[in-house]
């Protein structure tokens, strides 16, 4: 499903290149369950926002079902971020202005899909993540918690291919975070590609395999 050849990421100063990712080769099959893990600072974030097309390497090939993402367009990009990919972000990036209701809906809307089907499918979440008497509210009169379960809410509610997600229990109490490690684990047995940036050890475990980031770039490919 993705492929990555020679990644490099970099940054130009003055006097030198900084590289945030070196000599990046990684391959994840479709219907795989894949934790990247490392220390701060290691790119693991960045590596992410590559993989989800939201950044772009420097140099380097990337292959996303066979189609040469270095050589998209901006709408192309954004099609395959309609379509196939869910974000889990660690800043949880929900719209301001928009209701707990509304941003779960939102990936809907961009999808075109009708407002029965929409009414169902956002009813089902908020009954799913325990937030049907939040649903009125703004993200600013959640606490950090819930609007992380917005957050992936909005992220799994288009049933998206691949799912990725950058630290998703990271504001969350233990037994919170076990049970979305636990849905992300059925949404993967159901077929959908799982790619987390996580610091948790147990949480890495639920992935089918763990690959280690040092300095930029892959120490360790847990094949």
């Amino acid at each position: 499903m993705i492929r990555l050849i020679d990644i490099d990421k970099y940054v130009e100063s003055k006097f030198q290149r900084i590289f945030i990712l070196k000599g990046i080769n990684l391959t994840v099959e479709e219907g795989e369950f894949l934790s990247i893990m490392g220390p701060s600072g290691s790119g693991k974030s960045t590596l992410l926002n590559l993989i989800g097309m939201l950044d772009k390497p420097n140099s380097g090939e990337y292959y996303f079902l066979d189609e040469p993402v270095h050589k998209f367009r901006d709408r192309k990009t954004s099609e395959l971020h309609k379509h196939y990919i869910g974000f889990v972000f660690q800043a949880y990036h929900l719209i301001d202005e928009l209701t707990v209701y509304e941003n779960i809906e939102t990936p809907l809307l961009y999808r075109g899909v009708k407002g029965k089907e929409r009414k169902a499918l956002v009813a089902e979440m908020l009954d799913r993540f325990n937030i049907v008497a939040k649903k009125d509210l703004f993200p600013e009169q959640l606490s950090g918690g819930q609007q992380q379960l917005v957050g992936i809410a909005r992220a799994i509610i288009g049933k998206p291919k691949l799912l990725l997600a950058d630290e998703p229990t990271g504001n969350l109490h233990s037994e919170q975070g076990d049970e979305i490690m636990k849905l992300f684990k059925e949404l993967n047995d159901e077929g959908m590609t799982i790619v987390q940036v996580t610091h948790s050890e147990k949480n890495a475990e639920y992935g089918s395999r763990i690959v280690r980031l040092e300095d930029g770039a892959v120490a360790n490919d847990g094949k």
